[in-house]
């Protein structure tokens, strides 16, 4: 009741982020029922088992925006004051996984009704065409298969979230530094006092003793994360007050390893594979796997890096503000511009061989294309949402600084043409390389 409660109180913006939700959990839902129709009228256990595991990859970016969708619900995000009333991070946590759960389970139940009115189990009158034998007209469909593979998408996305929304406990490192100062008191420091020493004569007098105060005061002020949000080893202050991180993320290299090998998978199927589709092909599967593994992978540290970019030759205030803004959400924001890139590269590679593909397949083929596709994107403008959501401090204390609204419109504007930049070209040197061995 809570989560139906919280669903129906929610903002506009916020319930057209779970609609596209389950927008996309019908999609992926008529995609998986039109495998079991196929399996139905082909007796190939082949075939059909393929069709299933191309299923995995709409699934996967559909829990992948549900996720995002669940990051920035406004109303299951944990508040002072709420754990007084039973709402703490765990129950916020369920009532987010139930609310994602209701979202796919409406779209489940809408691909289920679509599926049944164009086999004409509703109305009595089934679509015709060479392209509808998915739908296994005429034959009875087992209602105990079609709900398991309906199921899918609410139990994958509602876990998913569960597990990214997880209560986490504190770090442990912050309360295993700490030492007893004077009289019991905690320190940063682990320089100790002997007894008696802090009523010492003239010891508290001085500029060289307020000076010592000073230094001692510091460390307690920054090592609490409410002074200085993202204070971490390895980090220097903004201008505008967060930290921006130094080192790049550590998935860069890692990343360039992966999509070397995937592209080195995809030239070795090239010339062993013989022809045919890539499902035909499971070296050119793997292949392509690997090369948007790698993508995603590289993301944050091509993000951190173009934001470092961005700063080089004598930057201004612009450029600066971009470049550090860049670098402090090199995380939030690479990642799904990565799984774009990835999205995009396969897609491409994908089309050289369209001509090749089976012709009463290109309704669905269409459809997952178009649902992997928006579900990456609508990840990357949520991810942006995130992102702005949590700079809205920073934002506030840069206005109250004085700074213009069109600066602030103007770095946000470096920042996206930086990226595209950086990610366009990326994006299509891999899509022709993914495509040059796969179309021999």
């Amino acid at each position: 009741m809570l989560a139906l409660r919280l669903t129906r109180s929610a903002h506009t913006a916020v319930q057209l982020r779970r609609l596209l939700v389950a927008a996309a959990s019908a999609g992926t839902g008529f995609l998986l029922l039109s495998t079991l129709g196929h399996a139905l009228g082909h007796p190939d256990p082949a075939s059909s088992a393929l069709r299933l595991a191309w299923c995995a990859v709409p699934l996967a970016a559909t829990v992948y925006f549900a996720i995002a969708v669940a990051r920035t619900d406004p109303g299951t995000r944990p508040r002072p004051g709420l754990s007084a009333i039973g709402l703490g991070p765990a129950r916020l946590m369920a009532v987010s996984a139930a609310t994602t759960a209701l979202s796919c389970a409406l779209g489940s139940l809408l691909a289920l009704l679509v599926f049944l009115q164009l086999r004409g189990d509703l109305t009595g009158m089934p679509s015709d065409g060479a392209a509808t034998d998915f739908l296994a007209t005429g034959r009875p469909l087992p209602l105990p298969a079609a709900l398991t593979l309906l199921a899918l998408v609410p139990l994958s996305a509602s876990a998913a979230v569960a597990v990214a929304l997880r209560p986490r406990e504190p770090v442990a490192g912050a309360a295993a530094g700490r030492t007893y100062g004077r009289f019991g008191a905690y320190r940063r420091t682990p320089v100790r006092a002997s007894f008696g020493a802090y009523g010492r004569f003239g010891r508290q007098l001085g500029a060289a003793a307020r000076g010592r105060r000073t230094a001692e005061a510091v460390p307690e002020r920054e090592g609490t994360a409410e002074e200085v949000p993202g204070a971490a080893a390895g980090t220097e202050p903004a201008d505008a007050g967060p930290a921006v991180p130094l080192t790049p993320p550590s998935g860069l290299p890692w990343g360039i390893a992966v999509l070397a090998v995937g592209l080195a998978v995809e030239a070795f199927a090239s010339r062993t594979g013989g022809g045919g589709t890539p499902g035909d092909r499971p070296s050119a599967l793997l292949g392509l796997a690997l090369t948007a593994v790698g993508l995603a992978l590289a993301g944050p540290g091509l993000t951190h890096l173009c934001g470092r970019l961005l700063q080089t030759v004598r930057p201004g205030a612009l450029r600066l503000l971009a470049g550090r803004v860049l670098m402090t959400e090199a995380t939030r924001i690479g990642r799904p511009l990565g799984v774009v890139c990835a999205v995009l590269s396969a897609a491409y590679a994908m089309a050289s061989l369209h001509d090749r593909e089976d012709a009463s397949a290109d309704p669905l083929v269409v459809l997952g294309v178009l649902l992997v596709a928006g579900c990456t994107t609508a990840t990357l403008l949520t991810a942006a949402v995130e992102a702005r959501q949590a700079r809205a401090g920073t934002t506030a204390a840069l206005r109250r600084l004085g700074a213009a609204t069109g600066t602030l419109r103007r770095a946000a504007v470096l920042r996206a043409g930086a990226l595209l930049a950086l990610f366009g070209p990326l994006a299509l040197v891999v899509a022709e390389l993914s495509a040059w061995p796969l179309a021999r």
